[in-house]
């Protein structure tokens, strides 16, 4: 994948997702990559995941949560001056298997691909779209996170 682009990077990126494949997922990271996110999300989202080894496990977490993503796209790509460096805007549906609930999100991201894979990927989202929709209805407007746990 050494001569991919960025737009191929991240289109197979978002195919991964959307299969549930959380080993070809941090496979397109590189050994010590990094993700940060950049606000507070639900209970159990880590601010950042440091090794392709966090990133698969944390990976594998989320794709066998309720959180079942069924588009996520890059709606625009903005190469900068480095290039390495790309700034997407994401946009993410899907629903809430345990309530059943609708959710659309969009994010920024800040993106540093070498040689095919992903070296750094800064996340700007915001989480309460995600806590919204995790909410359980008629529970008082209870949230819980992505992993089922209840947030305070």
């Amino acid at each position: 994948m050494s001569s991919a682009t960025p737009a191929e990077v991240l289109a197979r990126r978002s195919q991964l997702i959307l299969n549930g494949d959380a080993d070809g997922f941090a496979a397109l990271f590189v050994p010590d990559a990094v993700i940060e996110s950049s606000f507070a999300g639900p209970p159990g989202t880590p601010a950042r995941l440091a090794g392709r080894a966090a990133i698969r496990e944390y990976s594998r977490r989320v794709m066998a949560s309720p959180l079942r993503i069924e588009g996520f796209e890059v709606a625009e790509l903005y190469q900068t001056q480095d290039p390495e460096v790309v700034i997407t805007e994401m946009r993410a549906t899907g629903t809430v298997t345990t309530t059943g609930r609708p959710f659309t999100t969009t994010s920024v991201q800040i993106i540093r691909i070498r040689d095919g894979h992903i070296v750094h990927s800064r996340d700007f989202a915001d989480p309460r779209i995600l806590e919204d929709a995790i909410g359980e209805p008629g529970r008082g407007g209870e949230n819980h996170g992505p992993f089922g746990e209840k947030s305070s």
